[in-house]
Order: structure tokens, then sequence, then C-alpha cells
């Protein structure tokens, strides 16, 4: 439940996306881009955006003409949740918890400006940690170019969207499945590459 509350304290990094440049400056290890939102202002400048409780896999979506960015974060009692949305809206965003858990409150008052996600999938419906995947690019796979992977661990199937900004009204099977499933990523040609805790990629 995030008691301690950090994901909502902007002076910590737990709850957060981050960004850095991992060239060195000066005595620090890296480099904090001078466009981060909080730079010269309350706040960690390392931080892009806030309010997630368990961010488990996020991606850059670069078919479109605005980088979009898709983040899954695996929630506490009730939901999961999926969010999409461009990299410049995601800047300095607020996306919720623990004040917020999917569309429903938690710990209330929730913040003016806090973002929705865009799928929210019950536990009710045997989901319990939702694993963030990528769009998929390759030419040659035409029933799933465009649409967004990804899989619970759970239920280890494989489901997909189209992604666009809002809430995302309905997923599809792509008839895929592994059990445990930890991670997607793109490869050489857009080629999908998915790995599980049993073992094979």
């Amino acid at each position: 439940g995030d008691s301690d509350g950090n994901a909502q304290n902007l002076d910590s990094l737990l709850g957060k996306l981050i960004r850095i440049d991992p060239r060195q400056s000066g005595q620090r290890s890296y480099t904090v881009p001078a466009g981060n939102p909080f730079v010269g202002r309350p706040g960690s400048d390392e931080i892009y955006s806030y309010g997630f409780r368990n961010p488990f896999r996020w991606s850059f979506d670069l078919t479109g003409a605005r980088t979009m960015i898709a983040i899954a974060d695996v929630g506490e009692r009730r939901f999961e949740e999926i969010n999409y949305l461009t990299l410049a809206a995601a800047r300095g965003a607020n996306f919720g918890w623990n004040r917020l858990e999917g569309f429903s409150t938690f710990n209330p008052p929730v913040p003016d400006g806090t973002l929705a996600p865009s799928l929210v999938l019950p536990h009710s419906e045997g989901y319990c940690s939702v694993i963030g995947g990528v769009v998929v690019v390759d030419p040659t796979v035409r029933a799933l170019r465009g649409r967004y992977l990804f899989t619970d661990f759970c239920r280890g199937e494989i489901r997909s969207f189209r992604p666009g900004i809002g809430q995302v009204e309905s997923t599809r099977e792509t008839g895929l499945s592994a059990p445990q499933i930890s991670s997607f990523a793109r490869g050489t040609g857009g080629s999908v590459w998915i790995s599980s805790l049993t073992g094979p990629v």
C-alpha cells in the first residue's frame, strides 16, 4: 500500500520513472538531462514521471509521428494497469499510485491532474501481475503489426490491443502463450523476443 508515500514523494526515487544520461558528470557517475521536469524546482532532478507502484516493463513506440511510451504498472489488491501516452505527456506526470489503483480510489484524496490508465486488468478476471511488452513493427507479421503485446504472470496468455491516446476499449488473444513470462524485447528487423522464468526465450 506504500504506507510511506514514496510514489507521491518527489524527493524519493521509489515509484518513479527516472531519466539520466549514463555519462559521468564531475563527481557524479551520471548526468541529469536539463530537460527533466523537476530540474530547478522542488523534486529530485532524475524524476521524469511519478506515481507508480511497480512499473514492470516499459517501452517506446516510434512507429508514429510522435514518440509514445507504454508503461505497465503492477497493482496491489484489485487491478493491473497499462498506460500509453506521448513521451511529452508523461513528462512530470502523476500516474496516481498510491491514490489510485486502476480507475479506483485507493488512498484519497486523488490530486488534480492525475492521469488515468489506458487499460485496467481486474484481479477478478485472473490477472495478478502485468508484464508490459512492445508494439509490433515486423512487416511480415500482418495480424499483429502496429499492435501492443502484453501478458500477465498468472495467466501466461499473450494479448494485444491497438494503441492510441485515451482508454483502450478491448484487447484480443494472439493464440500465443508461455509460462511465467518475464519480459518482451524487440530485436533485429522488428522481431519480438519473449523470455520466461522457466528457461526458454
